[in-house]
C-alpha cells in the first residue's frame, strides 16, 4: 500500500460540494502543492485557494488532513471539498494524479481501511450496502453493523466452538477411559442450539434480503383479472395498457415505487392460464420467474365471475409458494354482482378492493407487511457470501455430531475447526485475497 490514491468520492453530476478523497503517504504534500500552504492543522478545515500545474487558479475549496492513523485507511488522508459539478473536480483530480498519486480503483479506500485493521469484512460490507440501501430499516441495521453487531456475533460464536475444541483437546491428551455420557449430551445440547439459531439467522436473512437490496412484489392472476388496473393504481399514472381483452399483458411489467419507508420493484405479471399462443405461453412462463424471484405476492381473483380452472392454477401456485413468499389474496371488481365462490379464499382472508381506492388498499397492505419483516431482533447476513459462510459453518458444526457420539473426538475437532474457518471468512479470513478481490472490485469508485 506504498502508492498514494485519489478519486473523486462523492456522485457524478451536478451539485453544490463535490470531494476529492487522497490518501498514502505523499497526501500532505500533495495538498501543500495545490494549495501553495505551507501548514495544515489535523481534522480542521482550511479555506485554500487550489492551483494546477501551470499555477492557474481552479477553486476556491476546504482542505482537510486527517493525520495517520487516524483517518479511515489508517494512512495519511487529505480530503478537498470543492464546489460540484464535474469540471472542478474532475480538474483537482488531474492535479492530484499530476503530482505523483494514481487513480484509486473500487474500493481501495475501503480495501485499505480493512487492511490497516481500521474494520473488518463485515463492516466494509455494511458500509457497501448502506450505499445502495433500500429503506430506512435497511439504513439502521447496516449503520449498527459498521459498528461492528455482525462482528460481535461473529467472535461469540467462534469462541464456544473454540472451547469446545479445546475441550476435546484436552480430553484427547489426558482422557485413559471412555467420555463421561453427560458431558457428550452437554457438547451436543451447545452443538444444537448453535446450529439452530444459525438456522433462524440464514431464513430470517433470506425474508428479509429485501430491505437492503429492495423488494420484489408480484401481482398475478388469470387474464384480464385487473392487474395491470392495479398497477397504475398503485403509480398513480397510466404505465400498463388496459384493455378488455384477455391477454393484453404479454410480458412482465417492472416499475420502482416507494411504500412507507421501503423502495418497491412491483412486477405486473401476464395472466396465468393455459394457452396455446407461443408469444402468450413466453409471458406465461415469465409471470412464473416473476412469483419465484419475488418477496410478496399480490393474487387477484375476479368477484364478478364464476371459480374456474384458471383461478384454480392460480390457487397451486399459491400454495406452491405459500411457505417460501408474503401472499396477499384481493378480489377486485366488487362493485358488480358477485359470482364467485369465496370458499377456496377463505384462509387467506382475502382484501375486498373497492373502486377508487384499490391502490390505497394494496399499499396499506403491503405497508404492513414490509414494516413487520423489517422488525425481526435476528442478526441479518446481508449478502449471499455472508449466507452460504454461515450455512458452511453449520453444516461443518451438524456433521462434528455424529464422530462426537461415538467418541471420535478427532474427527470431531476437525469438522469444528472447519466450522471457525468459516465463521472467521465473515470478518477476518486467514487467506482472504481472493475473498478481498471480489467483494471491494463491487464497491463503487472513491469509496
Amino acid at each position: 500500500m506504498s502508492d498514494t490514491i485519489a478519486a473523486v468520492a462523492t456522485a457524478a453530476g451536478v451539485g453544490s460540494v463535490a470531494i476529492v478523497r487522497v490518501s498514502g503517504e505523499r497526501a500532505p504534500d500533495i495538498a501543500r502543492r495545490l494549495s501553495k500552504r505551507d501548514t495544515f492543522i489535523p481534522r480542521h478545515a482550511h479555506l485554500c485557494n487550489l492551483y494546477d500545474t501551470h499555477d492557474e487558479l481552479i477553486d476556491e475549496a476546504i482542505v482537510i488532513w486527517f493525520k495517520a492513523p487516524h483517518s479511515f485507511t489508517t494512512e495519511e488522508v487529505v480530503e478537498f471539498q470543492c464546489h460540484g459539478g464535474t469540471v472542478v473536480a474532475e480538474k483537482i483530480l488531474d492535479t492530484v494524479l499530476a503530482y505523483g498519486a494514481r487513480l484509486a480503483e473500487p474500493g481501495e479506500f475501503t480495501r485499505r481501511a480493512f487492511l490497516g485493521g481500521r474494520i473488518d469484512l463485515s463492516e466494509a460490507e455494511a458500509i457497501a450496502k448502506l450505499i445502495e440501501a433500500k429503506s430506512e430499516d435497511a439504513a439502521k441495521i447496516l449503520a449498527r453493523q459498521m459498528k461492528g453487531e455482525l462482528k460481535t456475533f461473529v467472535e461469540a460464536l467462534r469462541d464456544r466452538l473454540l472451547r469446545a475444541i479445546a475441550f476435546a483437546e484436552v480430553t484427547i491428551d489426558y482422557a485413559e477411559e471412555d467420555l463421561p455420557p453427560d458431558m457428550v449430551d452437554d457438547l451436543l445440547h451447545q452443538l444444537d442450539e448453535l446450529t439452530e439459531r444459525i438456522g433462524r439467522i440464514v431464513a430470517s436473512s433470506r425474508r428479509r434480503r429485501g430491505l437492503v437490496e429492495g423488494f420484489k412484489v408480484a401481482i398475478v392472476g388469470k387474464p384480464n383479472v385487473g392487474k395491470s388496473s392495479l398497477l397504475n393504481a398503485l403509480l398513480d399514472y397510466e404505465r400498463a395498457i388496459v384493455s378488455e381483452i384477455a391477454g393484453t399483458t404479454r410480458d412482465t411489467i417492472e416499475e420502482q415505487v416507494r411504500i412507507g419507508t421501503h423502495l418497491v420493484r412491483i412486477v405486473d405479471t401476464a395472466g396465468i392460464r393455459r394457452s396455446k399462443d407461443a408469444i402468450e405461453k413466453i409471458g406465461i412462463e415469465r409471470s412464473i420467474a416473476a412469483i419465484e424471484e419475488s418477496d410478496i405476492v399480490v393474487a387477484l381473483f375476479d368477484l364478478s365471475r364464476p371459480w374456474d380452472a384458471e383461478d384454480e392454477q392460480i390457487m397451486e401456485l399459491l400454495e406452491r409458494y405459500a411457505g417460501e413468499k408474503e401472499i396477499i389474496v384481493a378480489l377486485n371488481k366488487t362493485d358488480l354482482p358477485q359470482k364467485l365462490s369465496l370458499e377456496p379464499l377463505e384462509k387467506w382472508h382475502p382484501l375486498m378492493l373497492e373502486s377508487g381506492r384499490k391502490g390505497e388498499q394494496i399499499a396499506e397492505a403491503l405497508k404492513r407487511r414490509l414494516d413487520a419483516m423489517g422488525k425481526s431482533d435476528e442478526i441479518l447476513l446481508i449478502s449471499a457470501r455472508q449466507i452460504e459462510t454461515v450455512e458452511r459453518a453449520a453444516g461443518a458444526i451438524e456433521a462434528a455430531k455424529e464422530p462426537l457420539q461415538r467418541g471420535e473426538l478427532e474427527l470431531f475437532t476437525f469438522h469444528l475447526q472447519e466450522a471457525v474457518e468459516a465463521v472467521a471468512s465473515i470478518s477476518r479470513p486467514v487467506n482472504f485475497n481472493e475473498i478481498m478481490d471480489k467483494m471491494f472490485g463491487e464497491f463503487c469508485l472513491g469509496k
